[in-house]
């Protein structure tokens, strides 16, 4: 090409003899030489790039071949056809390290009760626990969460809370990923499904402590169990998941560890959602648990035994609007049986024990901007209290309430100022407290979103 250009230019000059080959034409020359080879130059690293290019396709290709023969392969390939909500992360992904964070959940706390009296105040004819609280600065836990994918076929969940007292493991679970759509297993130690508070870690409630009917029926905590869980997310146009439960029933107010040998307790539960126009959301849901029970909770210096089943209703509406403006309401409706021999510890006595109660908590949340203004109401005994001993019923006082009120502000997603008051009237003997709690929740690192 260079040869070409410069003969035309040379034929140029010929056809006009009358012009001579002056020096600024000469240089303009040397100029369009050096042009043209440095955009050969240019051509030569393109097409360099253009081979490179091919032979990392033809490799690709001769890799994805190799790989579709082997047998193992196979299986992930119609594993991954059949699994088109939940596609298997990337490798890429799969080699980063673990998503990390800790939650702060501290709070400042004042009773007209003394920490004595906080201490043995259980609910009669429902729990002899007491509240695991005290005057002054309470650290709820130090919260450490760890996720990350295992391989394409699993995800791991680790909760660890520090607390005065030392690390505990709370949670340590698998969850698949490769399972047809809609099917899922967990394994491990995990919150129960049963429930809608049951669910929630105690820095993502809207109240300081739990709900009353909760406190009664499984203790502060909930139910938290090493076991095995499969649910199935239904192909209905709204959401609806269906989950079942072996579990090894060590929950120290409804089962006990030792109430039977291996898994003891068993559980259901069915939840749906509904869309009702742009701004609000249903969510409804009834679960049931049961299994062997051996407890020492029921009564000072008395071992339960026998069989116990707690069955529940929940119901959610969330309405929001606008970032900046909206409402939660939130109430479940627990019921509790149990039947079986009471044991004197000392004395040896033993007397038949059945138990039919009942509690509701109701609980509504407005949100404005950065603050949220929350009530509760929780009670006991609304419509079954029945508390037998041989078949006779005993004395069951009055009714068990509680009521109370917060306001919180979120300064960031990562950080949380509540204040809130308790008139707690659980005590059947009459013992009022009223009690006035400052909470700080603080979060740093990936934290995953919680349940609606």
């Amino acid at each position: 090409m260079k040869k070409a250009i410069l003969a035309f230019v040379l034929l140029g000059l010929l056809v006009c003899p009358g012009q001579a080959l002056s020096d600024d034409v000469a240089v303009k020359l040397q100029r369009l030489e050096q042009a043209i080879q440095k955009q050969e130059e240019t051509i030569k690293a393109q097409q360099r790039m253009i081979d490179e290019l091919k032979s990392q396709i033809m490799k690709g290709n001769q890799a994805a071949a190799e790989k579709a023969a082997e047998p193992e392969k196979k299986v992930e390939s119609a594993v991954v056809q059949t699994k088109e909500a939940s596609p298997l992360p990337s490798m890429s992904a799969i080699m980063t390290n673990p998503y990390l964070s800790v939650v702060l959940n501290s709070y400042a706390y004042t009773s007209r009760l003394s920490d004595e009296e906080l201490a043995g105040r259980g609910i009669s004819g429902y729990t002899h626990l007491g509240l695991e609280r005290k005057n002054g600065f309470n650290l709820e836990a130090a919260e450490l969460f760890i996720y990350a994918p295992v391989d394409p076929f699993f995800n791991l969940y680790v909760t660890v809370p520090v607390t005065e007292e030392g690390a505990e493991l709370e949670e340590a679970y698998f969850v698949t990923t490769f399972l047809p759509k809609g099917h899922q297993i967990k394994g491990g130690k995990f919150k129960s499904g049963f429930g809608r508070q049951n669910a929630l870690h105690p820095h993502a409630w809207d109240f300081v402590d739990a709900p009353l009917p909760y406190r009664a029926f499984t203790g502060d905590e909930g139910l938290i169990e090493k076991g095995v869980q499969y649910t199935y997310l239904t192909p209905l146009p709204f959401y609806t998941i269906l989950g079942v439960e072996a579990l090894q029933g060590e929950n120290e107010v409804l089962f006990g560890s030792d109430a039977s040998i291996g898994a003891h307790a068993f559980s259901a539960f069915v939840k749906a959602s509904f869309d009702i126009g742009d701004s609000s959301t249903l969510l409804v849901g009834a679960s049931a648990i049961t299994g062997k029970t051996l407890t020492d909770s029921v009564v000072a210096e008395t071992i339960f035994s026998g069989d116990s089943t707690l069955a529940g209703l929940e119901l959610t509406w969330k309405w929001r609007p606008s970032k900046h403006l909206g409402f939660k309401l939130q109430s479940e409706y627990l019921y509790r049986t149990q039947f079986g021999r009471l044991n004197d510890s000392l004395t040896g006595e033993s007397v038949r024990l059945d138990r039919n109660q009942d509690g509701l908590y109701l609980q509504g949340v407005f949100l404005w901007d950065r603050f949220e203004i929350g009530a509760r109401y929780d009670t006991l005994g609304l419509f079954k209290n029945d508390y037998l001993i041989d078949g006779v019923r005993q004395d069951a006082g009055r009714k068990p309430w509680r009521a109370g009120g917060m306001v919180s502000y979120k300064f960031s997603e990562f950080a949380l100022l509540r204040l809130q008051y308790n008139h707690d009237e659980s005590d059947i003997a009459g013992k009022v407290n009223d009690e006035l709690f400052l909470q700080v929740v603080f979060s740093i690192g990936a934290h995953g979103a919680h349940a609606f």
